[in-house]
């Protein structure tokens, strides 16, 4: 583990904290153990790549409050929950707002890594694909609206004949056309053209 991988530990028993901090600490973790709600409010920062280990009842506001105010202000650090009651209502709410898991006191220490990296690996997937859509749309703007059109067709499933029948046009331009969307998206297969293209802004094709 790298000591670039923060860990905001929001626990209001201090012993709670004192523990499972020594473990994070121990795995290579830079831990940053909080004991309310606020506090995290106050030290988080939004540019650091990190992940949010809390206890659902704290004594100034719930998990879930914290996890929405931290939503509300667009900070989308993956979130473990940990809980000592088994609600599972309650670990349902905390996955419907975006938690990444909800585990039981006491806790596991391989649970509680496990889970790290998954959520570690959840941000790398993340900034992955806002790093190919970024590409992707530079991509798709050097396209012209008739290459739009003919490479949305072709995502779709539609043969090289079958788009000529769909556009009016000729199989031998069509796969003109193709070569041409191919070079300026970067791309040798459908499949890493269909992925490319699904990040693209879309239009809807008219049957």
């Amino acid at each position: 583990m790298k000591q670039s991988e923060k860990i905001y530990l929001v626990d209001d028993d201090p012993a709670i904290c004192d523990a499972l901090g020594m473990v994070l600490e121990g795995a290579g973790y830079n831990v940053l153990q909080l004991n309310a709600a606020r506090d995290l409010l106050d030290a988080v920062d939004e540019h650091q790549r990190a992940v949010v280990i809390l206890d659902h009842y704290l004594g100034d506001m719930s998990g879930l409050e914290l996890q929405a105010e931290l939503n509300g202000r667009g900070i989308e650090y993956p979130v473990i929950f940990i809980s000592g009651s088994s609600d599972i209502a309650l670990s349902v709410k905390a996955m419907k707002a975006g938690a990444l898991d909800f585990l039981e006191k006491p806790v596991r220490n391989e649970d509680l890594l496990a889970s790290l990296r998954a959520a570690f690996a959840r941000i790398d997937d993340l900034n992955e694909t806002s790093d190919l859509r970024e590409i992707a749309q530079q991509r798709c703007s050097n396209l012209s609206e008739r290459e739009r059109e003919v490479m949305e067709y072709i995502v779709s499933g539609m043969s090289n004949a079958e788009v000529a029948e769909q556009l009016g046009l000729s199989v031998r331009t069509i796969e003109v056309h193709r070569s041409s969307i191919n070079k300026k998206m970067g791309t040798s297969t459908l499949a890493e053209l269909v992925r490319m293209a699904d990040l693209c802004p879309t239009r809807k094709l008219e049957n």
